[in-house]
């Protein structure tokens, strides 16, 4: 099953079923939305890209049409895949010219990333620039920069955190064009961008010193939403650093610390502990519950002090017992309200380990309590802290697998981990 396996044949068999059930029928029965930068025209006659590219694979011999879900988004794919076949597919105006919409498309694409290799391992350079990028975004700096900056900036980064083998230059040249290919670089103005390989990737940078960044999509939500940041570094680190210690490289591009996974402080009149792309508060608390998970069973067991202490996955497991919380102390015999709120909006709660790391605890929710202040002054000196403890332990167990069962999440153990 791959688009690149469709026809022109199949893709006018779908324009004409399109045109048969009108648009609304059409993209309710392929189950895809609208779409919002590329169309596809024929003539003269605007349809949905990936709609279309979806169904004509369903007009192969012996395949099923596409879904939404199995669209990564970006460069390279349904757009590139209908221009091959010699049909015009322009991009709507002022869009972010990327086409990735949401965080799913984002982390699929950066997963789809082809780097060269070093000892057979991915380079690094493209996850520099994108952690770079994405540190930027969270900083609150302008999303593009000038080419003199973009290279000032980068190439200490890229000369310091690399592999064994990977060349020392330290040139972002190579890939942020193969970012810009990939449809995770913006460039504006320019689409005579080279191949990332030989010297005229180079001599095309030179001469043009493109002003460049992240899509604005990607920024947006790189600078808004603590949740998805911590989505996309972690895509990064499963595709470029599973086997590398990314604790330098987080910290040099202001990553790597446990408010990395809160959002943006909201505007005045705003609304803060919004939950991430994805739906419900319980849905959202599964996801940040997967991310903890992930982020402990690659670090479990090591002994590098830096990786086993992780303010990443202390940081996204705070943000789920906050939200679990729902603004009250989760001491089943207090249950108050919060004393108030900061100015991200969160809860004025303290988040705790029920038992301490250095006894065997775990920074995950399941393990971790959301207290008014009254209640973690008790449960840290209080005489009773010692009948309160299994109390509360219980309480996060609970309140965790109501949670888990709200949203239907199907396995425990992709949340909890196997240990």
């Amino acid at each position: 099953m791959a688009l690149t396996d469709i026809t022109r044949e199949a893709v006018l068999a779908a324009i004409a079923e399109f045109d048969r059930l009108g648009r609304d029928s059409f993209l309710e029965k392929y189950g895809f939305d609208s779409s919002r930068v590329y169309w596809l025209v024929y003539d003269g006659t605007r349809y949905d890209s990936k709609a279309i590219a979806g169904a004509a694979h369903g007009y192969l011999p012996g395949r099923s049409p596409l879904g939404a879900k199995d669209f990564s988004g970006g460069r390279g794919h349904a757009e590139t895949v209908l221009r091959r076949l010699g049909f015009e597919v322009p991009s709507a105006p002022n869009a972010d010219s990327s086409g990735l919409r949401t965080t799913d498309e984002i982390t699929s694409t950066i997963g789809d990333l082809r780097p060269a290799s070093a000892s057979g391992k991915p380079m690094l350079k493209q996850a520099v620039v994108l952690l770079w990028a994405i540190g930027r975004a969270r900083a609150g700096h302008d999303r593009l920069l000038g080419w003199p900056d973009t290279v000032a900036a980068l190439t200490p980064l890229l000369k310091t955190h690399r592999r064994d083998g990977e060349s020392r230059h330290g040139r972002p040249d190579y890939p942020i064009a193969a970012l810009f290919h990939a449809g995770l670089w913006e460039l504006p103005g320019h689409t005579d961008v080279p191949r990332a390989h030989g010297t005229a990737v180079w001599t095309w940078f030179a001469e043009h010193a493109p002003e460049g960044g992240l899509p604005e999509t990607v920024y947006t939500l790189a600078r808004r939403s603590g949740p998805v940041r911590v989505r996309m570094i972690e895509a990064i680190t499963a595709r470029f650093l599973d086997d590398f210690d990314e604790s330098e490289l987080l910290t040099a591009v202001g990553l790597y610390d446990e408010d990395v996974a809160t959002d943006e402080a909201p505007p005045p009149g705003g609304s803060g502990q919004e939950t991430a792309p994805g739906g419900t508060p319980e849905a959202d608390y599964a996801r940040l519950c997967e991310l903890v998970a992930r982020r402990e069973s690659r670090t479990y067991g090591q002994r590098r002090t830096r990786i086993a202490n992780d303010p990443i996955r202390v940081g996204v497991a705070r943000r789920a017992v906050l939200l679990r919380s729902e603004g009250r102390c989760e001491n089943p015999g207090c249950a108050k309200p919060a004393p108030d709120r900061n100015d991200r909006g969160e809860p004025l709660l303290e988040v705790d380990h029920i038992e301490q790391l250095a006894d065997g605890g775990r920074d995950h929710p399941v393990q971790m309590i959301a207290l008014c202040p009254d209640c973690h002054q008790v449960k840290t000196h209080g005489q009773s802290r010692h009948q309160l403890i299994p109390v509360l332990a219980q309480q996060a167990r609970e309140l965790h697998d109501q949670w888990m069962s709200a949203d239907g999440w199907p396995s425990r153990r992709a949340v909890e981990g196997e240990r």
